[in-house]
């Protein structure tokens, strides 16, 4: 069992910078793939960017590459989400998700295994 909590969001202005951090409970967490998606309002959840377990391996969305920087500390159970030049865009619910197989199978994004509550991102003109 793998508790997530996600914190960090907030309002920002377009061209800013937030880190959204995910704690996680458990022993195995350096076991598990850990992810970020982000959903907006009428739209469905997607993808943000995916680490794998031991941080060797990651994956990001075409929309935030070279923007955004998965990362993870096993030793202290957290992944995080360092947002930078932020666009109206990125204004979403992100969430931090937990997965013990890859989050990306032959192109195809598979559903996590736990999934935090959701932080709000929002970003201004």
């Amino acid at each position: 069992q793998v508790q997530l909590v996600e914190s960090g969001g907030g309002l920002v202005q377009a061209g800013g910078s937030l880190r959204l951090v995910c704690a996680a409970s458990g022993r195995t967490f350096s076991t598990y793939n850990m992810g970020w998606f982000r959903q907006a309002p009428g739209k469905e959840r997607e993808i943000v960017a995916a680490i794998s377990w031991n941080g060797f391996s990651t994956y990001y969305a075409d929309s935030v590459k070279g923007r955004f920087t998965i990362s993870r500390d096993n030793a202290e159970n957290t992944v995080y989400l360092q947002m930078n030049s932020l666009k109206l865009e990125d204004t979403a619910a992100y969430y931090c998700a937990a997965r013990s197989g890859p989050f990306i199978v032959n192109g195809n994004v598979r559903r996590p295994d736990y999934w935090g509550q959701g932080t709000q991102v929002t970003v201004s003109s």
